[in-house]
């Protein structure tokens, strides 16, 4: 028996080759660029919001390291006396005095602190309109469930990291929403004072908060972050990537681009957008100039305070919820005006979190899914959308209460008690509009398959008849309007092993005949009379 060698490939040249030699034999990395760099993506703008939220977290990363190299995460008392006039001599944290020095005396510091503060902002609602597309157009079903998590989770942390940046100066403006939580904190039950003195290190405002707040910033949150941006990313490679419904998009196939080179030059490029953004937004509009604030003080409370727009939504409810609703039980206090839209804040959190679970369960849907639904033929998902949304924006507007009065020169409490009602009436009436809108585009796409465009031409029958000429649509348009399913509710509730049937099923059998009332099924190709219109050419649905 004779073996034979094959003969050696022939050394690289050129310093590339050489280099791509050295990687390839000590780690292989030629395998994960073959299986990631022909990854197929499909192009569409929506799918660029989450890569607006993460160039912007690597904008935050870059302005923050610089930061650190002048803060002081300090609550020591000292005497200012840097370039800022109005406040020459007067005593405040060593943390405030260090920022009002990044301000006026770093060179670039001022720049860096509104990039900043202003890539944070974009972070938040980068993430929150790439859950929206997410959650309107149904891409958190089946295998996404986890991932949905995975991004709620970013989102919670971008809103951590957020607001423990937001109070690091230790101005007015950032004390007074670290005396809130501290209230919410006093008002649980039992715990609620043990609770602020861990955190606070003692009485508010205490000596310490600043210091672990700063730990907390800029290495427990953005450590988390990472991670999960990690673990995120590494779930989209893992599935296939969604894809809008259109001609020749199954969910077997996805149709778009390599990674390789196409989608790795775009996201370079729009990289570099993103971060030119930010800085024009941080030279051009000033945000959160803490020097006009003055440094905090427990004592004084300011009207006009209010925290980013992404914790407004907390703050605004603490305003809707009439005071002095307390009760004493067993001798603890229990102050309901803080615990319930703290406890409904907190519900409402956790129901985004699970909603995949809960829809997958109602609908009985436990197939996988790659084509997204347009929002339209998901009715009643796009109108509990929109009813989240609302009650979202009528909290926001409550954080903003006094500022609304003071402007327009009406009474506060008539502000409050419109917006109390809003905050009940504007959801459901959201959610009824938004369902009726919902069906009636339906009908409308359904009319379009069935007869084609309205064309504008009025002719002349021969019996004296005038009708308009509608313009068939290609099959391409065709397919579009009819790609998606029309699901059956569960009419009837199965009896268990025992033979009951239970209260679960019950429910579930009424909550599902809830969420796909009113359906309209797509046009079918047994529908279509006219020959030129070409039924073979549907999707079966």
């Amino acid at each position: 028996m004779t073996t034979t060698e094959s003969a050696p490939a022939a050394a690289p040249r050129t310093f590339i080759g050489k280099a791509s030699n050295y990687l390839e034999e000590r780690s292989g990395i030629s395998v994960a660029v073959k299986e990631f760099g022909r990854k197929v993506f499909p192009d569409h703008w929506s799918f660029m919001l989450g890569e607006v939220a993460l160039y912007s977290f690597v904008v935050l990363v870059l302005s923050g390291t610089f930061l650190t190299l002048f803060f002081q995460p300090s609550m020591a008392e000292v005497e200012y006396h840097g370039s800022y006039a109005p406040l020459s001599g007067m005593h405040m944290s060593a943390a405030y005095a260090s920022t009002l020095h990044i301000s006026f005396e770093v060179r670039g510091g001022l720049l860096m602190r509104q990039v900043h503060h202003w890539a944070a902002l974009m972070f938040v609602a980068a993430a929150g309109l790439h859950m929206l597309r997410i959650f309107f157009t149904g891409a958190f079903r089946k295998p996404r469930e986890l991932n949905w998590v995975v991004g709620f989770t970013l989102f919670v942390l971008g809103m951590a990291a957020g607001f423990t940046g937001y109070s690091l100066p230790d101005d007015l403006l950032s004390g007074n929403g670290l005396r809130i939580i501290d209230g919410v904190l006093k008002a649980i039950p039992i715990v609620g004072t043990w609770l602020s003195f861990l955190m606070f290190g003692g009485e508010f405002p205490g000596s310490v908060i600043i210091s672990r707040l700063y730990m907390a910033h800029i290495m427990l949150i953005p450590a988390l972050i990472i991670a999960m941006i990690g673990l995120h990313l590494l779930m989209v490679v893992l599935h296939k990537h969604t894809q809008y419904p259109g001609p020749g998009r199954t969910n077997n196939n996805v149709v778009g681009y390599p990674l390789l080179p196409v989608y790795a030059g775009k996201a370079g490029g729009f990289f570099f957008i993103v971060f030119g953004v930010l800085v024009a937004i941080g030279s051009l509009v000033t945000i959160n100039p803490i020097w006009a604030y003055g440094p905090y003080d427990p004592s004084p409370v300011s009207a006009g305070t209010q925290p980013d727009w992404y914790i407004g939504p907390v703050d605004g409810a603490l305003r809707l919820v009439p005071p002095h609703i307390e009760s004493v039980i067993f001798g603890w206090t229990f102050s309901w005006n803080i615990l319930i839209p703290s406890l409904i804040f907190g519900i409402v959190l956790i129901s985004v979190a699970i909603y995949p679970f809960v829809e997958a369960w109602v609908t009985g849907d436990r197939r996988e899914h790659h084509v997204l639904d347009r929002p339209r033929n998901a009715p009643t998902r796009t109108a509990i959308g929109a009813a989240l949304m609302t009650a979202y924006s009528v909290m926001w507007a409550a954080a903003s209460g006094d500022l609304m009065a003071t402007h327009f020169h009406v009474d506060v409490f008539l502000v409050t008690h419109v917006l109390q009602v809003l905050l009940f009436v504007g959801p459901v009436v959201a959610y009824f509009i938004t369902k009726r809108i919902c069906l009636g585009l339906q009908k409308k796409d359904r009319e379009i398959v069935l007869h084609g465009i309205e064309s504008g031409e009025i002719v002349r029958l021969a019996s004296g008849e005038y009708v308009e000429v509608h313009k068939p649509i290609d099959e391409y348009e065709r397919w579009r309007l009819v790609d998606f399913t029309s699901y059956a509710p569960i009419e009837r509730t199965h009896p268990n092993a025992d033979g009951k049937i239970t209260f679960g099923s019950r429910m579930r059998a009424a909550l599902s005949r809830w969420f796909y009332e009113d359906r309209i099924s797509p046009v079918k190709p047994s529908e279509l009379t006219s020959g030129h219109e070409q039924p073979e050419s549907l999707p079966d649905n």
